[in-house]
């Protein structure tokens, strides 16, 4: 498929695809889905060989949240039966990343449900950072804490921290729509905060809220455009008592479509597939690992992942193998600092509406897959890691 040729050559290259070429990989059929993953596998194993990093979840506080995020499970006037709790203590908190640290987890993810951190928040969150890195050599530590401050990026950077995250989730035309009490500009303006402080930045996608092709390439284009090292790509996680409870739109083939997609775009970054992957991929998994160099490790922030040794099985059973904490994960040109010039580095939880082609296949809603975490931090129970 010349396509799929084109494709591949410019990802070697880091040279960016056309619209036009994005939403063609989107537009592909199910006949030719194995090429897609064949040719975007390319572009992954170019950039990171075979290896996968491994990264774990610890939400520090769970739930009570006053935004309004319709995907969200902790959002403000949320039904779901989630666990609710607040700010972890140092202690806690590490002992929780060590269970993903000894089940192979590179990163350590700590987020945190709010608008975003007081100043006495970082403060707590900074003496988090400083313990798990005492306790776990080598480990990178990633804060999740919602819209940053003038001078917050670089209290956490000073504190230990490797990066931060914020998703910009979907594109800036639709964003009003899962969203009121902050805009996207908001979350543009913390990235870049981010990456200002020297701090690695991480923003991402959700795919399946309903949104067009359009909006997919929208979006992943935006992330280009802000040049993060990582992008998580999540698929949405429908969870009983929220305004998108009934947003069942992804098959397995889409969210494959829209991996291959992001790696085309984005080919130098870790893309990491991030929440949803075992409702929506299921079987096809394995298949992922093709086109990401990165997931996230057993739970999630309020739903249950597969068992993590699960997830270690099917890397090794893939052909992957786990990255070490003595491995860099980004090629050198973007460890040498040469691909943050804001230009992007490809040069850097549809209408089709994405459910158009489950409906046609007549698949229910795979409701028993969405299992709210009841286990790991903020309870007695032991995690999944």
């Amino acid at each position: 498929m010349d396509l799929l040729n084109t494709l591949v050559d410019k990802g070697l290259r880091r040279e960016r695809p056309t619209r036009q070429e994005a939403l063609a990989v989107l537009a592909t059929s199910d006949d030719d889905l194995l090429d897609v993953v064949a040719a975007a596998g390319k572009v992954r194993r170019h950039w990171f060989g075979r290896r996968v990093k491994l990264n774990y979840l610890v939400n520090l506080k769970s739930g009570l949240c006053p935004e309004d995020c319709s995907y969200c499970s902790q959002r403000l006037g949320s039904q779901a039966g989630i666990l609710k709790y607040t700010w972890l203590k140092p202690d806690q908190a590490s002992d929780a990343a060590a269970a993903g640290v000894a089940g192979g987890a590179k990163r350590v993810c700590l987020v945190a449900s709010g608008r975003g951190p007081t100043d006495r928040d970082v403060d707590r969150v900074s003496e988090t950072i400083r313990t798990i890195k005492e306790k776990n050599e080598g480990v990178e530590v990633c804060a999740c804490l919602g819209l940053l401050s003038d001078g917050q990026a670089e209290r956490l950077r000073e504190a230990g921290a490797d990066a931060y995250n914020h998703n910009l989730n979907t594109s800036e035309a639709t964003y009003g729509e899962i969203t009121t009490t902050h805009t996207y500009a908001d979350r543009v303006d913390t990235v870049e905060k981010a990456h200002a402080a020297g701090l690695s930045a991480c923003s991402g996608l959700i795919a399946g809220m309903g949104e067009s092709d359009e909006d997919l390439v929208d979006v992943v284009y935006s992330l280009r455009e802000l040049d993060p090292d990582s992008v998580p790509v999540n698929f949405l996680i429908p969870v009983e008592g929220t305004p998108l409870a009934k947003e069942w739109n992804l098959t397995p083939q889409r969210c494959l479509r829209i991996l291959a997609m992001v790696r085309f775009v984005c080919p130098d970054v870790e893309v990491r597939i991030a929440g949803g992957r075992e409702v929506h991929l299921r079987t096809m998994q394995p298949l992922a690992l093709h086109l990401a160099n990165s997931i996230f490790l057993g739970d999630y922030l309020t739903t249950e992942g597969q068992a993590g040794k699960a997830d270690l099985e099917m890397i090794a059973d893939a052909g992957f193998e786990v990255e070490g904490t003595d491995q860099v994960t980004l090629p050198e040109h973007r460890t040498a600092g040469g691909c943050h010039d804001g230009g992007g580095c490809g040069s850097d939880e549809s209408g089709g509406v994405c459910g158009s082609a489950s409906a046609s296949r007549g698949d229910e809603p795979r409701t028993d897959l969405v299992a709210v975490r009841r286990r790991g931090a903020g309870t007695d129970l032991a995690p999944n890691a």
